[in-house]
C-alpha cells in the first residue's frame, strides 16, 4: 500500500484515517485490527475505538472525548487492586465521551493519546521494531541507534491507566532535560513504538527512521546463530500432517463443534521448530499482550516420531493436550512438532490465519532477538495480568461475536465437480450456510475463479479451488491433503464430479463407455478411499464425530436410462458402492449417502437456447404435437408429480438432511418430485 495523499479539503478526521489504514494494511505493522491512532486539538481527542481495525476505521470508527476530563483523570486516585483500578479507569473513559449515545467504547490508550504532544498519534506493534524492544539489550542498543534525545523507552508496565501515567511522567522528564516538546518516538519494551507529530508526513518519516536504522544494525552488527536445519523425512511428512491435523479438530473441540486449524511450515517456522533452542523459547512465556489475546501464553511443543501409526498418535496427541492444559490452565491454540512445522487452531479459519500469524511473528521476534542480546519474555505476572483483563476479555467477545452462522457454520466440506453447475451451487449454498469450501474441479483455472468469487462473498478463508482429477488416486490424495493444510480435517465429502455421454449400446463408442465408468464409477471409489482415513482420524480422537460422504447420483441411478446406458449404469453401480461403503466404514463414524436428483429444467443441459435438450427434442419432434420450447418442457413437467423440474434449493435440502440425520446410511435419496419412488 501507497503511502496516502493528502487534500487541503481533507479534515482532520479523513487524515487519521489515511494513516491508519497504511499502517493497519500490512502485519509488519499490526496484526488482528491490533495498535490505535488518534487525533487532538486543543479540547478534544479522538481515538480509534476498541473493537475497530486500523485497516478498516472509518472516520466515524473514532471515539471523541473531552481532553478536560482526561485531565482529571490523572489526578484521580484508583487505588492498588488492578481489577478495581481498571474498572474505575474505564468509568472515568467513558465518562470523557462526547458523544455516549453512539455506544462506542473508547480505546484503554485513550488516556495516552491525550498525554502524548502531537496533533497525529499512531502506536503500531511493529515486527522488526519489536525485535529489538523484546531483546534484553534493548534499551541501551536503541539509545546508541537513535541518540538519548530523539526517544523515550519505556519499560514494559501493565496496558491503560498505569502505562499512560508512566509515559505521561516520562514525557515532563524528557521535557525538562531537553527543553523539547516531544521525541520523535516512545519506545514500549515488549509492545511496540509510538510516533507523534503535527503533520502525517512526519509521522511515516519517523517510523521510516527508526526501522531503517534497526534494519541497517541487524544487517552489519548481530551475530548470526546458524545451523543446518534436520527437516522430517518428506516421505513422513504429508502422513503425519493428514494425521496430527484432523485429530487435534477433535480433541480441542468445544460443544461438539470442530476447530479449524491451519499447518504452516514456511521457511521462518521450519527454522524454528528445527532449532536446538525452538523448545526452549518457545516454553519461555509471551513477548507481548496481543500473543496472549491470539495465542494464549505458551505453545504446546511435540516430538512425534514418524513411523507412529494413527490410533497411538491420537492417543499422544490426546496425553499431551491434557498435560499441557493441567500445566498452564488452558487447552493450546499453537501445536509445534519438532521438525515439521506450526499448527494453529481457532473457531474459524479467520481466527486460526490470526493465531498463525500472530505466532509467526513471535518466531521471528525471538529469533532476531536472541541475536541482539538475549529475548527478554514478559513475567509471569504480567501475563497472567494480560490474560485476565477485561479489556483482553472484551476483544475476545468481539471476535466471537463476529462467528460463523448457519447449519454448516465452522464445518469443513470438499465438493468436486465444483467449477461449475450444480457442484458449484452446491458449494455456494453450503458456504451460506457457513461452512469452509474446498471446491475441487479437473479444470483448475476454473475451480480457482469459482472459489475466489466464494471467497469475496464469504471471507478471503472461507473457500479455496483445488485442481484434481477424481480419476486419478495420486491427484486425489494430493488434493485431500491440501484441504487438511488449510482447514485441519473434512466434515462433509460432497462427490459430485460426473460426465454424460449418451449413445445406444449398438454404436456407442467403447472410450465414451470407458470414461464415463472411470469418471462417475471408479472416480467415487478414488475419491471415498482418499476421504476415509481423514474422517476415521477425527471419529477416533471423538466418538461422538460423525462424518458425511455424499455421492450426488441421479434418477437414472434407481431406473433405467434409453440410450443412456453408460450413464445410468455408473449411477446404479454408485448406488451399490454407497451401500458398500456405508457398511464398511459406519465403524469409523462415517455415513455415507446419496442423493438421487430429478432433471434440472432450469440447467443449461435442458435449457440452454442453442444446444440445450428442450430445443433438441422439439427438433427431433420427439414429443408429438409440440410446437415450441414451451411445449416440451410442459411436457416433461407433466411426468413429474409435484409438476416441475428439480433445483439446487431441492438437492441443498437434501444435503443437509442427511448430514443431520445422525441415523440415517447407504441411502439413496430420490430427489425428483414422486417422478421416481423406491419400493
Amino acid at each position: 500500500m501507497h503511502w496516502p495523499t493528502f487534500d487541503p479539503s481533507d479534515e482532520p478526521l479523513d487524515v487519521i484515517t489515511k494513516i491508519s489504514h497504511f499502517y493497519g494494511d500490512g502485519v509488519e505493522f499490526v496484526i488482528a485490527g491490533g495498535g490505535n491512532t488518534s487525533y487532538k486539538n486543543d479540547e478534544r481527542v479522538w481515538v480509534k475505538a476498541s473493537g475497530a481495525s486500523l485497516a478498516t476505521v472509518s472516520p466515524e470508527g473514532f471515539v471523541e472525548l473531552d481532553r478536560a476530563a482526561l485531565a482529571e483523570t490523572f489526578l484521580q486516585e484508583f487505588g492498588d487492586d488492578p481489577t478495581a483500578r481498571e474498572a474505575q479507569y474505564k468509568d472515568a473513559l467513558n465518562a470523557a465521551r462526547i458523544c455516549p449515545e453512539l455506544g462506542q467504547r473508547g480505546s484503554v490508550e485513550s488516556l495516552m493519546h491525550h498525554a502524548i504532544p502531537g496533533r497525529y498519534v499512531v502506536h503500531t506493534h511493529s515486527t522488526q521494531m519489536n525485535k529489538l524492544t523484546c531483546s534484553e539489550a534493548g534499551e541501551d542498543m536503541a539509545r546508541q541507534l537513535y541518540g538519548e534525545d530523539n526517544i523515550i523507552w519505556i519499560p514494559f508496565v501493565d496496558p491503560g491507566y498505569i502505562l499512560s501515567k508512566v509515559i505521561h511522567k516520562a514525557l515532563g522528564e524528557y521535557t525538562q532535560a531537553t527543553g523539547r516538546d516531544k521525541p520523535r518516538a516512545i519506545l514500549l519494551q515488549n509492545h511496540g513504538i509510538i510516533v507523534m507529530a503535527d503533520e502525517p508526513d512526519q509521522i511515516r518519516e519517523d517510523t521510516d527512521w527508526l526501522l531503517t536504522c534497526l534494519a541497517d544494525h541487524i544487517d552489519h552488527s548481530a551475530t548470526v546463530i546458524s545451523q543446518r536445519p534436520i527437516f522430517m523425512p518428506a516421505e513422513a511428512t504429508v502422513s503425519v500432517i493428514n494425521l496430527v491435523a484432523p485429530a487435534l479438530r477433535l480433541l480441542l473441540a468445544e460443544d461438539g463443534i470442530p476447530k479449524i486449524v491451519k499447518f504452516c511450515d514456511s521457511p521462518v517456522v521450519q527454522e524454528f521448530v528445527c532449532d536446538p533452542d525452538g523448545k526452549t523459547m518457545a516454553g519461555s512465556g509471551p513477548l507481548n499482550p496481543d500473543q496472549i489475546v491470539y495465542c494464549k501464553s505458551f505453545p504446546l511443543w511435540l516430538d512425534i516420531d514418524p513411523a507412529i501409526t494413527g490410533n497411538q498418535l491420537t492417543e499422544t496427541l490426546r496425553a499431551a493436550i491434557a498435560a499441557h492444559a493441567e500445566k498452564t490452565g488452558f487447552p493450546p491454540k499453537i501445536v509445534l512438532v519438532k521438525d515439521l512445522g506450526l499448527f494453529s487452531v481457532g473457531d474459524d479459519s479467520k481466527a486460526a490465519e490470526t493465531t498463525r500469524l500472530m505466532y509467526t511473528d513471535a518466531i521471528k521476534i525471538m529469533l532476531t532477538s536472541r541475536t541482539l542480546g538475549d529475548i527478554h519474555f514478559l513475567s509471569q505476572r504480567d501475563r497472567e495480568f494480560i490474560d485476565a483483563w477485561e479489556v483482553e476479555q472484551f476483544r475476545r467477545k468481539v471476535a466471537a461475536a463476529k462467528g460463523l452462522q448457519g447449519r454448516m457454520a465452522r464445518r469443513v466440506v470438499v465438493v468436486t465437480g465444483a467449477a461449475q453447475g450444480i457442484g458449484n451451487g452446491i458449494a455456494g449454498a453450503l458456504a451460506e450456510e457457513g461452512a469452509h469450501v474446498v471446491l475441487m474441479d479437473v479444470n483448475a483455472e476454473g475451480v480457482a475463479q469459482a472459489a475466489e468469487e466464494l471467497a469475496l462473498r464469504h471471507g478471503a478463508s472461507r473457500a479455496i479451488g483445488v485442481g484434481a482429477d477424481v480419476s486419478s488416486s495420486a491427484a486425489m490424495a494430493d488434493a485431500i491433503h491440501k484441504a487438511v493444510r488449510t482447514y485441519g480435517g473434512i466434515d462433509l465429502f460432497v462427490s459430485n464430479a460426473g460426465v454424460l455421454r449418451a449413445g445406444s449400446v449398438i454404436d456407442m463408442n467403447p472410450d465414451d463407455f470407458a470414461l464415463v465408468a472411470d469418471v462417475n464409477y471408479n472416480g467415487y471409489f478414488i475419491c471415498v478411499q482418499a476421504v476415509a482415513p481423514i474422517m476415521a482420524t477425527q471419529h477416533h480422537a471423538s466418538s461422538d464425530c460423525l462424518s458425511d460422504v455424499i455421492q450426488i447420483n441421479s434418477k437414472s441411478g434407481l431406473i433405467g436410462s434409453d440410450r443412456n446406458g453408460a450413464y445410468a449404469g455408473s449411477k446404479f453401480g454408485g448406488i451399490g458402492l454407497t451401500q458398500s461403503f456405508a457398511l464398511e466404514l459406519v465403524t469409523s463414524g462415517i455415513k455415507v449417502n446419496a442423493i438421487c436428483p430429478g432433471n434440472f429444467f432450469d440447467g443449461t443441459l435442458w435449457s440452454d437456447p442453442e444446444k440445450g435438450l428442450f430445443v433438441q427434442y422439439l427438433n427431433a419432434g420427439k414429443v408429438a404435437g409440440a410446437k415450441s420450447v414451451e411445449d416440451v418442457r410442459r411436457s416433461y413437467e407433466a411426468k413429474i408429480p409435484m409438476g416441475r423440474g428439480c433445483t439446487m434449493e431441492d438437492v441443498v435440502r437434501g444435503i443437509l438432511y442427511l448430514v443431520e440425520q445422525r441415523y440415517e446410511t447407504g441411502q439413496a435419496l430420490p430427489v425428483t418430485g414422486g417422478q421416481v419412488m423406491l419400493s
